[in-house]
């Protein structure tokens, strides 16, 4: 029975402990039930306050937004009523302009009708007056103009021609002054030689053994060197000399650098020959693109396309009546450039585009077409400047000129290629166009003698003085020269001098 009585009281302590426990959590939970809702009665009372003072600043602040609204809505209402005042005057002052202008075309159109009617009465009374003279006079007004120009070409034709003598020298005068001042500064600041190449290259070669060795065995070694390099040796009884011809430069180039080679090394067969050409075609292909870089960089081309700049190598070992084209061309861009910057021009297109100018010989002889045209086509498939290829198509006036470069151009390409000594002519071309010369001049009526002079830079002209009076001569001068501009080519230009002589003749018996 203890044991149970123990158990017992142990299960009564229990649960009397746990009843205390409730109660004591429920007190505690009360209490802090009644802390929480006096916090919540303080935070509302809190915002409350807040509130209303934010109502307050609101409602001040709303007091200070209107009373300005209120200050701006009147400046704007002041200024919108000044504007439609002003809108107001304007149109016053506009309606009262139209109406002087109303009035002042009125009076235009009165004015214009009575300045026709005016006009017509005049011709009518010119014409009544012009039919009275004829019948009195018995001759019609053209015969009568006719008949008084006639009087006074012959009465003052003499005035005439001194007159127009006089403006012609003053004014040719004034403007040679300048041209020359241009051109010779142009000229004075240019310093280059020009010199002659043909179609032949001659070649040293030391004894008549090594000449018999690149003849070869039955002329094989020459074959062999003329089906790689593509040009006609030449060997004749001149000691020591072989010559390389070909209308194509760089294959004679090719040759002669080859043929040099194999004359230097000794060994001279078709095997050999194949070999050495092949490689000097290499060396060449490289001197051509560094001749082209070294006169883009000498004339400040530099923004040119490298392809371009390889083609315009290859001028060096073209020629023109003789002249280096490649050198001739870098002459021109200096001349072009200096004369650009005299005339205040495109200083970089002139310069540009005289140096390109003949870049279509370069491979004329490959391409179908002038080379204007073929150049133009190459400058435009590299994308070259078109200002650069609008002043280099004209040079030869194929394409009109369309800027002050372009005529630069043409300026630069006269003046390099006339200048005494820069170009040079065969013997039949040179007779040729001086014949033609005095043939044009004999085809006009009242010519009497035409002979070229001056190595067909000048061209004199002797007319009967019978047939054509001192103001023809003038004419006759013009026409010969327009003639000979539409008829041949020629560099530089042609003095065309025409000459009249009156003779009086008598015998005294």
């Amino acid at each position: 029975m203890p044991l149970s009585l123990a158990l017992l009281a142990v299960s009564a302590a229990a649960l009397v402990g746990g009843v205390l426990g409730w109660f004591l959590r429920m007190l505690v939970t009360l209490g802090r039930r009644g802390s929480v809702e006096l916090e919540i009665k303080e935070m509302m009372l809190a915002a409350r306050e807040a509130a209303e003072r934010l109502a307050d600043e609101a409602a001040r602040d709303s007091q200070d937004l209107l009373r300005e609204a209120r200050a701006e809505a009147k400046k704007v209402g002041e200024r919108l009523a000044e504007r439609e005042d002003r809108i107001a005057a304007r149109e016053a002052s506009t309606d009262r302009q139209r109406e002087d202008l109303d009035e002042r075309a009125a009076e235009i159109e009165t004015r214009e009708a009575a300045a026709e009617a005016a006009r017509a009465e005049a011709e009518r009374l010119g014409a009544a007056r012009r039919e009275a003279l004829e019948k009195i006079g018995n001759i019609s007004a053209e015969d009568a103009r006719r008949a008084l120009e006639s009087d006074l070409a012959r009465e003052h034709g003499e005035d005439f021609i001194v007159r127009l003598r006089k403006l012609e020298l003053a004014s040719r005068e004034t403007l040679d002054a300048k041209a020359r001042d241009m051109l010779v500064a142009a000229m004075q600041r240019l310093a280059t030689q020009v010199g002659a190449e043909t179609f032949t290259t001659p070649v040293a070669i030391p004894n008549d053994e090594v000449k018999g060795r690149v003849i070869g065995k039955e002329g094989r070694n020459i074959k062999a060197f003329e089906r790689a390099s593509g040009v006609e040796v030449l060997v004749d009884d001149t000691p020591g000399t072989i010559t390389l011809s070909s209308f194509d430069p760089i294959r004679r180039a090719v040759a002669e650098l080859a043929l040099r080679e194999l004359v230097e090394d000794g060994r001279i067969q078709p095997a050999r020959i194949e070999e050495v050409v092949a490689r000097a075609k290499e060396k060449i292909d490289e001197d051509v693109k560094r001749r082209g870089e070294e006169a883009a960089f000498e004339c400040g081309a530099f923004d040119l396309d490298p392809r371009i700049v390889a083609i315009l190598g290859r001028l060096h070992f073209r020629t023109s009546h003789g002249q280096n084209v490649l050198r001739h061309s870098v002459e021109m861009s200096h001349l072009a450039g200096m004369l650009a910057e005299e005339l205040g021009a495109d200083v970089r297109v002139a310069k540009t585009a005289a140096l390109l100018h003949d870049i279509g010989k370069a491979v004329d002889h490959e391409v179908p077409g002038t080379h204007v045209e073929i150049g133009r086509r190459i400058l435009q498939k590299f994308g070259a400047d078109e200002d650069v290829v609008k002043a280099m198509q004209a040079h030869h006036g194929e394409y009109p000129y369309e800027s002050a470069e372009a005529i630069l151009v043409q300026v630069a390409d006269q003046l390099s290629g006339g200048r005494p000594g820069a170009r040079r002519e065969s013997l039949d071309g040179y007779v040729k166009r001086l014949g033609e010369l005095e043939a044009i001049a004999a085809e006009f009526p009242g010519v009497e003698k035409a002979f070229a002079m001056a190595a067909g830079r000048e061209l004199r002209v002797f007319v009967k003085p019978e047939d054509v009076t001192d103001i023809g001569a003038y004419e006759l001068a013009r026409a010969i020269a327009k003639e000979i501009e539409k008829r041949l080519r020629y560099p530089g230009e042609i003095k065309v001098a025409v000459m009249r002589e009156s003779r009086a003749v008598e015998y005294a018996r």
